[in-house]
């Protein structure tokens, strides 16, 4: 795989590009980038929210299907073509990033279903990059409550001390089977992932060279493939958890709160509170 260009990181002014993979063939919500029953596609109000984070140089869609791409067009959305067939949206950015003018500091994966991400903890995601030492950056936040952290549809992560992850996992972590532990203090200390992903171009051009690793495969989460090899990843605090859209029933709320009928775009996060 040919190496990446890694540009020379100025604390003051990192050259950031926020890359937005919008696959049209989506499984439990069909072309669901291309709904816009609020009068805009959901992938171009994804684009439009990015935007508005102040970090960013350029916005980009990676798109896997003309109709997609001309919605993008449509709507003055800049916008490269990818391969259907990539495995995860992470190899999709890293295709996209191939295409694009220019070098940056940082890459940015926001999922094209992802419309209500808070722009200033897109910024802080961008910013904790003046710290050399990070290479890969994520978001998470509380957990609403024991369901969610029993769920296997929630992504939960645990950290260290510098806030690095020391592990992902469907299941819950961490455990309450110490008789000191209770549904307080678990919830205290575990984490619901916000998927949402920053790297550095080096860092992306690693990942997407790196073999699946058995506990990404075991556990189906792609953030696993990077602590297996070894390499940490930073966890921030999001200021609000948003609300992903992955049903029928999540569109429906989204094109509410988008229309002003309903309000709350996610719960409040940890930061400020």
């Amino acid at each position: 795989m040919a190496s990446t260009p890694e540009p020379t990181t100025s604390v003051s002014r990192l050259r950031a590009v926020a890359i937005v993979p919008a696959r049209l063939a989506s499984t439990r919500l069909a072309r669901k980038m291309l709904l816009a029953e609020t009068g805009v596609p959901l992938c171009v109000h994804t684009a439009r929210n990015v935007a508005l984070a102040r970090s960013f140089d350029r916005v980009v869609l990676a798109v896997d299907a003309d109709e997609v791409f001309e919605a993008a067009a449509r709507f003055g959305v800049e916008a490269v073509r990818t391969r259907v067939d990539h495995k995860s949206g992470t190899d999709r950015v890293f295709e996209a990033l191939s295409q694009l003018s220019g070098e940056f500091d940082v890459v940015v994966n926001v999922q094209g279903d992802e419309p209500e991400l808070a722009p200033a903890d897109l910024e802080r995601l961008t910013a904790v990059f003046a710290e050399p030492d990070v290479e890969i950056a994520t978001l998470c936040g509380p957990l609403a409550d024991a369901r969610e952290l029993a769920s296997a549809s929630v992504v939960k992560v645990v950290r260290d001390g510098r806030g690095d992850a020391l592990y992902f996992s469907r299941a819950p972590i961490p455990s309450a089977a110490h008789p000191r532990a209770n549904a307080e203090s678990v919830l205290a200390a575990a984490r619901r992932h916000v998927g949402v992903y920053a790297f550095r171009p080096r860092a992306l051009a690693r990942f997407c060279a790196l073999a699946e690793g058995r506990l990404e495969a075991l556990e189906n989460l792609e953030q696993l493939r990077w602590l297996e090899a070894g390499a940490r990843m930073r966890v921030l605090e999001a200021s609000v958890v948003p609300l992903g859209i992955d049903t029928r029933e999540d569109y429906d709320a989204f094109v509410l709160r988008a229309r002003g009928e309903r309000s709350g775009a996610g719960r409040p996060g940890a930061v400020g509170s």
